[in-house]
């Protein structure tokens, strides 16, 4: 289901982009909100493909260390992401450790039958409360505290967890990332150009005005 960002702009271009994500990762949080600069210009319609990166990890959460990164690369991972954050305002917590995800992502797929503002009020609630809070968004405690606050229908919530429709939604999206050859997230798909990774606003901004000349051709 495509989300539309923002409120409608009639008078804007649409343009369709899928996004390959989890909220665990802290390069989807600044890609998104990146990505979401382009509503000055364009009438975004983003088909959320949820992808759990570490389904190995106990929903209890772990210290990072046990994803295996060299002490290095990390550290310089990290600096990465602060420098990036920075840019966007994102004050970020002390990255100290993971959690599993899947709980999260098929919370968020159940929340789009809820239209596209309270969509974007969870997908915010939760990047920012792992990101900038170190909340664990794998305890379903946590996850019914971000729903509420986002005004997600305690129906919805539960069928989250209990209706396979959402398991299949997060089965289907492994395909189409298959499809699209992706091999991390965030990954944005603009037509036939994929971005992945730290991507820039201009990047952003060449892929979409590349899309809406192609479409309109």
């Amino acid at each position: 289901m495509q989300q539309q960002a923002g409120c409608q702009m009639t008078n804007l271009p649409e343009l369709k982009v899928t996004v390959f994500s989890d909220y665990i990762c802290p390069f989807c949080y600044v890609g998104y909100h990146r990505l979401m600069r382009l509503r000055d210009s364009y009438d975004l319609k983003i088909n959320w493909c949820f992808i759990e990166i570490h389904p190995e990890t106990s929903a209890e959460g772990e210290p990072v260390t046990s994803l295996d990164y060299p002490s290095e690369q990390w550290k310089q991972l990290m600096q990465n992401l602060k420098a990036v954050a920075d840019e966007e305002g994102i004050i970020l917590a002390e990255h100290t450790f993971t959690t599993n995800s899947k709980d999260a992502l098929l919370l968020a797929e159940a929340a789009k039958q809820q239209g596209r503002e309270r969509f974007y009020q969870l997908h915010e609630n939760l990047f920012s409360a792992f990101f900038v809070d170190a909340k664990n968004i794998g305890d379903r405690g946590v996850l019914r505290q971000l729903a509420k606050a986002s005004d997600i229908d305690d129906a919805i919530v539960e069928s989250a967890w209990n209706n396979d429709k959402h398991q299949q939604r997060i089965l289907a999206n492994y395909q189409e990332a298959r499809r699209h050859e992706i091999q991390a997230v965030p990954s944005f798909i603009f037509g036939d150009r994929k971005l992945t990774g730290i991507v820039t606003e201009q990047a952003f901004r060449s892929a979409a005005e590349a899309l809406a000349q192609s479409s309109a051709a």
